[in-house]
């Protein structure tokens, strides 16, 4: 059981004794992003395994978990005390009967103050920019509770600094095939005292940057497709009146518009050309991590709880 933590003492105590008696068995690591409250301590009281990460950021935070952290199954949750603990065993017996590799707690806000509204149009727009870049197989990719197979861990290539870490782990999970599930849970607000960390706006942003960003890394013949064929569309749009002067009266007499339409087609060729060659560069990388993947087994099927 790992839980990111900054400035949370209002609420881990709590989120700590709530999953405590949900999954008796595990052990509790709380990843401290450098808090100026009393986290750590709370955290260390509540019985704990208390780590340090000092570069600021989720991002930063889950990276050095699934580096420092060893186990069969790994259940990441906010120290926030708005997730539904009670749910965390039925999301470790989904993701053992079904031989998964990750399942995703899917919100279910208990009040309005729990899931802003900013933050829910968000996540809405977000998962169906996701569904058409990568395929279907997520409802709420923004969710911080997740439970994670070994093999999923250790091959997670983890590079985002921030929020945006869980849109790279959806995509992770999508461009290797994965097999993966979600399960309702509870959203609770949270305990007064308590504010959150996610911008709506500038996370927001950089959660859609990074999401562009992947696009064109995993996805780069219709990424600079796309490209192309929007700089050829332009083309031939300012060429049409071109064709029709000349087909009248022989004649180009807007020479720089030629011009302008020869060196955007010249362009989108070779936007084209890029895609088909990164293409083959981003198929051999994703055969290195589906390899890497492949060299791990899954943990026999025993609950933790058991």
């Amino acid at each position: 059981m790992i839980l990111p933590c900054y400035n949370e003492e209002v609420a881990i105590g709590r989120t700590i004794a709530d999953f405590r008696a949900a999954l008796p068995t595990a052990q509790v690591y709380v990843f401290d992003n450098n808090s100026r409250d009393d986290s750590r301590a709370i955290a260390r009281a509540a019985g704990a395994i208390v780590r340090l990460e000092s570069r600021q950021g989720k991002g930063h935070v889950v990276r050095r978990m699934f580096a420092d952290v060893d186990a069969d199954i790994y259940v990441m949750a906010d120290a926030d005390a708005t997730y539904e603990a009670g749910a965390a065993p039925a999301m470790v017996a989904k993701l053992l009967d079904e031989n998964l590799d990750m399942v995703v707690g899917r919100r279910r806000d208990q009040v309005d103050a729990a899931y802003r509204l900013g933050h829910r149009l968000a996540n809405v727009l977000l998962t169906r920019c996701l569904a058409a870049m990568f395929g279907r197989q997520f409802t709420d990719i923004l969710s911080g509770y997740r439970v994670f197979s070994k093999r999923f861990v250790k091959t997670f290539p983890s590079l985002s600094r921030g929020f945006e870490i869980e849109t790279e782990i959806s995509v992770h999970a999508l461009q290797l095939r994965m097999p993966v599930g979600e399960i309702e849970t509870r959203y609770a607000a949270r305990p007064e005292g308590s504010t959150s960390k996610l911008s709506t706006y500038r996370d927001g942003l950089r959660i859609g940057w990074q999401m562009i960003t992947l696009f064109r890394q995993e996805r780069p013949v219709a990424f600079f497709g796309l490209i192309g064929t929007l700089l050829a569309l332009l083309a031939i749009v300012l060429a049409i009146p071109l064709g029709i002067t000349y087909s009248q009266t022989g004649l180009v007499p807007r020479m720089p518009t030629a011009i302008l339409c020869t060196g955007l087609m010249i362009l989108a060729a070779l936007a084209v050309t890029c895609g088909l060659i990164l293409d083959t560069v981003t198929r051999g990388r994703l055969e290195m991590r589906r390899l890497a993947y492949l060299g791990w087994r899954l943990p026999p099927p025993t609950r933790p709880d058991a």
